[in-house]
């Protein structure tokens, strides 16, 4: 025998959710395999769901979409400070500056901070921003290739990146909580829809009862076994008729 599929995916469970709602619309309450109590809550639940669902879609949908820009602007600005923090050493390695100017930026050895994470930018990015000027007004000579201001230009566009990204993840997140939050309340709205319709439907035989709770959204699956047997069964059928 088959068996009854719940919904498992939030689309699904919208679907199940929307036949049962045009069937409560088209057919008076006397009609209907399931008790008029059920269809007022589901009425009461289904637009916040929907909505919801809509909502958590734009949501990220617009990550995702500034997504590749946002890690484009990163590695422009990773790089940039990278480069600036080898022009450094390496005017350090000349000699041309004594390696104790490393404190001005925050790091007083010869390894370079790590930029992996765009937590790590956003911190060194500032601190060797604000060590240059620092070491330029204690008589220092600016660095070029790249210059100071050019990397503040590509830092700021992180910045400004970086937190509009963080925004976005942040709203995906908050609609991903109450979409997780309404999503039990729609299983438990779709179990009793459809544990009162099989009810309706129970005096009917097999066949009968699983098309006429089919056209209330329920769906039966035949289980692997089953369904080599009922394509067997086809097959010596036309095989005979043929």
């Amino acid at each position: 025998m088959p068996y009854r599929r719940l919904p498992n995916t939030d689309q699904a469970r919208l679907r199940a959710l929307q036949t049962a709602i045009m069937l409560g619309q088209k057919r008076d309450p006397e009609e209907l395999a399931f008790s008029a109590k059920s269809l007022n809550r589901l009425r009461a639940f289904y637009t916040n769901f929907e909505t919801t669902l809509i909502h958590h879609k734009l949501a990220r949908t617009q990550q995702e979409k500034s997504s590749n820009a946002y890690l484009e602007t990163v590695r422009k600005a990773r790089i940039y400070l990278s480069h600036f923090i080898q022009v450094l050493n390496f005017s350090i390695q000349r000699g041309d500056m004594k390696s104790s100017v490393r404190e001005f930026y925050g790091f007083s050895d010869k390894k370079s901070p790590s930029l992996i994470m765009d937590s790590e930018v956003l911190e060194w990015g500032k601190k060797i921003i604000e060590g240059e000027h620092k070491r330029v007004n204690h008589g220092g000579n600016p660095l070029y290739n790249p210059s100071i201001a050019l990397v503040k230009v590509k830092f700021d566009q992180f910045v400004d990146a970086y937190h509009f990204q963080k925004t976005l993840q942040s709203n995906t997140a908050r609609w991903t909580t109450k979409v997780a939050d309404l999503r039990k309340e729609a299983d438990e709205i779709i179990l009793d829809i459809w544990n009162e319709v099989e009810e309706h439907f129970s005096e009917f035989p097999d066949d009968l009862k699983r098309e006429r709770a089919g056209e209330y959204g329920l769906t039966y699956v035949y289980r692997p076994m089953e369904r080599m047997k009922n394509e067997s069964h086809k097959i010596n059928n036309n095989a005979y008729l043929s």
